[in-house]
């Protein structure tokens, strides 16, 4: 059997008519940058977030570019996150001339440790940025405890996690400002890319609006120096189409990541810990294994694809050389990136899929020296 790690095309096939309905009705509209369809789809996520303002910006990385930089992080300022994210994240800190700073993670959820922000804090710290790591929420209560004692903003990186909960608010509901990814493969994917940044504050809604626009203001009026970063029509109007059923595929990702949870019984595989107060939406499903490498060579042969996310901290990386952090900063980021191990997790996966790949694991002998 063959169980691919995501099936985008299978998605669209099964959205078709909707999804084709939306990309006509741009078409034929004559308008593709910054009209109805992405006023009417900002408004409409916003609103699924439980927040007043959305802004659609040209990513996911260019929605936390933008976000600190309404914030107020300017060259020079530090900005606290985590190892263990996507390099983009870290991107964005760069493209705004600040300093990335970063805090070690929980071993059980992945996410930061709001113990360890304190520390981290110096009279540079601009900004935090949470990492809502997998589809499941860090811990906001004592995050935005610290960050409200010291009046430092938040930014929530919520790229995973389109519809995570955490005491029953949504991610990107709690920090200054919420940053969402619609990369093809998230929980609700366009069919290219786009980002957008949710927000309550009026006031950094307009500055983000001019900031991904050139600075203008009104048109040919620029006020400030911006970029172009924007949302275009026919992502949002893809976007809108499918809005309507991301709750359903994030359930179903429950489910899935229950079946898993329940079938695979090799002492030598840790499962993810769903966190008592969060609502995981399971982007991706991620175990641990002291013997990766050798679980995915095995998987491999059984036609089971996997990949690790992500197998690098960000701060041991080549392009982050120059910030002079060693091995053994971040302990527990750097023990996790060489354990763990993302399994098939999307809405279409098939039940007769998972218990292939829980079975695949289940007969893994570590050190057999056999992956067949």
């Amino acid at each position: 059997m063959h169980v691919p790690f995501g099936d985008l095309a299978q998605h669209y096939h099964s959205y078709k008519t909707e999804i084709d309905a939306a990309i006509q009705s741009v078409l034929e509209s004559g308008w593709f940058v910054l009209g109805q369809q992405v006023e009417r789809f900002e408004q409409r996520f916003a609103d699924y977030v439980g927040v007043r303002h959305g802004v659609g910006v040209g990513s996911g990385t260019e929605a936390i570019h933008l976000a600190l930089l309404a914030a107020g992080v300017r060259p020079g300022d530090q900005v606290i996150t985590v190892p263990n994210t996507a390099i983009p994240t870290i991107s964005a800190i760069s493209f705004a001339n600040a300093i990335p700073v970063f805090v070690d993670v929980d071993p059980k959820h992945y996410t930061i440790q709001p113990r360890l922000l304190e520390a981290a804090i110096t009279e540079k710290t601009r900004a935090i940025v949470p990492v809502h790591l997998y589809g499941q929420c860090c811990d906001m209560s004592g995050i935005l405890a610290i960050a409200d004692a010291y009046g430092i903003p938040v930014v929530e990186d919520c790229a995973q996690a389109h519809g995570a909960r955490w005491d029953g608010r949504k991610a990107g509901s709690f920090g200054d400002l919420g940053c969402f990814s619609f990369y093809p493969s998230k929980n609700l994917g366009a069919l290219g890319d786009g980002g957008l940044v949710v927000t309550d504050d009026a006031e950094l809604a307009e500055r983000l609006r001019h900031l991904r626009n050139y600075g203008q203001t009104q048109r040919y009026i620029h006020e400030s120096i911006g970029f172009n970063s924007r949302l275009d029509e026919l992502q949002a109007a893809i976007l809108s189409a499918q809005l309507p059923h991301l709750d359903a595929w994030n359930m179903r990702r429950r489910e899935i990541a229950d079946l898993y949870r329940d079938r695979i019984t090799n002492p030598d595989v840790i499962v993810p810990e769903e966190a008592e107060r969060a609502f995981h939406i399971y982007h991706l499903f991620v175990v641990q294994c002291p013997q990766r490498d050798e679980l995915r060579e095995h998987l491999a042969a059984h036609g089971v694809q996997t990949l690790i996310h992500y197998p690098i901290p960000c701060y041991l990386q080549q392009a982050y050389a120059e910030l002079g952090m060693r091995s053994g900063y971040c302990p527990v980021a750097e023990r996790l990136a060489n354990c763990i191990l993302s399994l098939p997790i999307y809405p279409g996966l098939g039940n007769e899929q998972i218990e292939y790949v829980a079975q695949c694991i289940n007969e893994f002998v570590p050190g057999s020296g056999s992956v067949g």
